[in-house]
């Protein structure tokens, strides 16, 4: 399986109200349900890091364009039965459009 997981102070949490860091998508998971997860990860104040499957996160590409605050962070990982496309990852391409090649020498 594939998911979302939030890091911030360990894998597999339950904060203090009882909401989990993670979401376990199997191929019987609706989008809707990654989409609201991942919404109220990213609204989370106790989460400091989002780390996604990509292939899952072409799923629900609209939210993480539109993600934009510096924290959490939202990284998008390869899975075992996807490999990671740098092309397809967002955030790099935003990150890529930061710097100039001046500013890496």
């Amino acid at each position: 399986s594939s998911g979302i997981n939030a890091e911030y102070g360990g894998i597999g949490e339950l904060n203090a109200t009882r909401e989990a860091n993670f979401l376990v998508v199997k191929p019987d998971t609706v989008i809707g349900e990654v989409e609201t997860f991942l919404k109220r990860l990213l609204a989370r104040k106790d989460i400091g890091i989002v780390l996604i499957n990509q292939h899952i996160a072409n799923d629900v590409r609209h939210i993480i364009e539109a993600h934009t605050d510096p924290i959490p962070a939202l990284l998008e990982i390869p899975s075992k039965e996807h490999p990671y496309d740098a092309a397809k990852d967002s955030i790099l391409k935003r990150a890529k459009g930061m710097f100039s090649i001046d500013d890496l020498r």
